[in-house]
């Protein structure tokens, strides 16, 4: 990793946003991210990788997918595979990931776009909350910031749960930077569909 590389981040352009983020009970946009037929997904759009709260958001989606084997887990990439690869080797457990949760690489941010997911804004990022949240989970639980290889600092995160059916049930785009979510909640939205079309 290089200063240049790392600078880059700041510089580097997030996706083109042509749609709206999809509404909860909607169907999932299609693109080139291949949503298991017959299975519930629940997938996240990460930010760069490198980025505390990226690293935070990974770790809570590899323990839940741990729990809940019935279901596909997908974390979505913008930096590139080798910088992707790279940084999952660097997290904690490395190499510990359940079969029924994959890493798809995004580069090109095709499908963050298609899910509404583009640039954020300076205060979505360099708020004072969100820098709080950088110091607090460094203190708390030893995740700081890591060398970023590529990928975009302003692209904004993601975090969906889609039915059997590839209807959306749960999520939406981060609020801001530090937005890492509760995967079990997006389980439960599933979970639920499951159950009430199983009394039909």
């Amino acid at each position: 990793m290089t200063f240049q590389q790392e600078l880059s981040s700041w510089f580097s352009t997030s996706a083109p946003v042509g749609v709206q983020v999809p509404a909860i009970d909607s169907k999932a946009p299609e693109t080139t991210l291949s949503l298991h037929s017959g299975e519930p997904t629940v997938i996240a759009f990460l930010r760069h990788c490198g980025c505390p709260f990226a690293e935070k958001t990974f770790l809570n989606l590899r323990e839940v997918a741990k729990s809940h084997k019935d279901i596909d887990f997908v974390a979505v990439s913008h930096s590139s595979e080798d910088a992707t690869n790279t940084w999952l080797r660097s997290l904690p457990q490395a190499g510990s990931e359940p079969s029924n949760l994959r890493v798809v690489i995004d580069e090109k941010v095709e499908i963050y776009g298609a899910w509404g997911l583009g640039s954020s804004s300076y205060t979505h990022v360099l708020s004072p909350w969100s820098m709080y949240e950088v110091w607090r989970l460094g203190r708390e639980q030893g995740i700081w910031n890591r060398p970023t290889e590529s990928g975009s600092r302003w692209q904004t995160s993601g975090y969906f749960a889609v039915d059997a059916d590839g209807v959306v049930r749960w999520g939406g785009a981060g609020k801001r930077a530090d937005d890492i979510p509760e995967f079990e909640e997006a389980v439960r939205a599933v979970d639920a569909v499951a159950t009430a079309q199983a009394k039909l």
